[in-house]
């Protein structure tokens, strides 16, 4: 398959941000991290911004992830997003915020779902014992009132966007069991950090083939450069075959993550490599990975 047409996209996990009208806490105070310099993020990126990095990718739709906008005003946001697919045509698809843990998750979730793009939400879930890499300082899946806002997902036709690491992967996958009416997705490849060893790596791989037993669990490779800032095709090669392999074809997406993997690559150059690592697979397998599989999983 020729490179022009593999480099046809829909991308499932980009972020935008408009720092004159929202407030995003990290970016207000942008700090050095284990995923790269936040620095270098802290300006307005837009539709604008993001076409300017596209250069030679045919994006043919995006799905919109929570940026880390202002927990105590999820809705202004999606608002905003809204706004956006009203004058650009995108996002396709939005994955809005909401903390599943507050008395309010319902009525959170009810209004996210009435806005006409939202498909999904996303509460990152990262906890790690080094604090170099934790980023919520809890355990949310071990929380009952947590629980039970997740367990309001389905209702709303909502699905959620599951960024854990490794050792989250088995209590995840309980989770994914107990509610297999709600689709659950994985972000950025399991986010293997503690990659350095063997056990490390092999928590990450038999934790993701536990997930995988579970059909409404799927997947996003992506931020690959955030636990590898010097990637190459070589150091990410065993990774995405190793996802593909574990979830099949069917339930795996390729998505950029950007801007936040702008600090460690090109745009055009992370979904090249994407497409010299999987430059065998068949065109049906091509088109599942690079748009139809976003398209189907958001429903887009």
């Amino acid at each position: 398959m020729s490179a022009d047409r593999v480099l046809r996209v829909v991308d499932p996990h980009i972020h935008w941000w408009n720092l004159e009208r929202l407030h995003y806490p990290w970016l207000a105070d942008p700090k050095p991290t284990f995923g790269g310099d936040n620095r270098l993020l802290a300006h307005t990126y837009e539709p604008a911004q993001f076409d300017a990095d596209t250069a030679g990718v045919e994006v043919l739709g995006v799905v919109h992830v929570d940026a880390g906008h202002d927990a105590a005003n999820p809705l202004a946001e999606t608002r905003w997003l809204e706004s956006l697919a009203a004058g650009f045509g995108r996002p396709l698809g939005i994955v809005a915020y909401a903390d599943l843990s507050r008395p309010d998750a319902g009525e959170v979730l009810a209004a996210q779902a009435a806005h006409p793009h939202v498909r999904g939400i996303r509460q990152i879930l990262n906890v790690h014992a080094d604090p170099h890499y934790d980023y919520v300082g809890r355990h949310f899946m071990r929380e009952p009132a947590w629980r039970a806002g997740f367990g309001l997902l389905q209702r709303h036709g909502l699905s959620f966007d599951l960024q854990i690491y490794p050792s989250q992967m088995a209590e995840a996958r309980e989770l994914a069991l107990g509610h297999p009416g709600t689709t659950l997705i994985v972000n950025h490849t399991g986010m293997f950090v503690d990659r350095g060893s063997v056990a490390g790596w092999r928590a990450w791989r038999d934790g993701l083939r536990g997930l995988a037993q579970c059909t409404n669990v799927m997947v996003k490779i992506s931020g690959l450069g955030m636990v590898d800032h010097s990637w190459s095709l070589e150091s990410i090669r065993p990774y995405v075959l190793e996802t593909i392999d574990a979830f099949g074809t069917a339930r795996c997406m390729f998505a950029s993550n950007f801007p936040v993997d702008k600090l460690h690559g090109s745009y055009a150059g992370i979904w090249s490599a994407f497409a010299r690592v999987v430059a065998d697979a068949s065109e049906a397998e091509h088109a599942a990975l690079f748009r139809d599989n976003a398209r189907r999983i958001y429903r887009i």
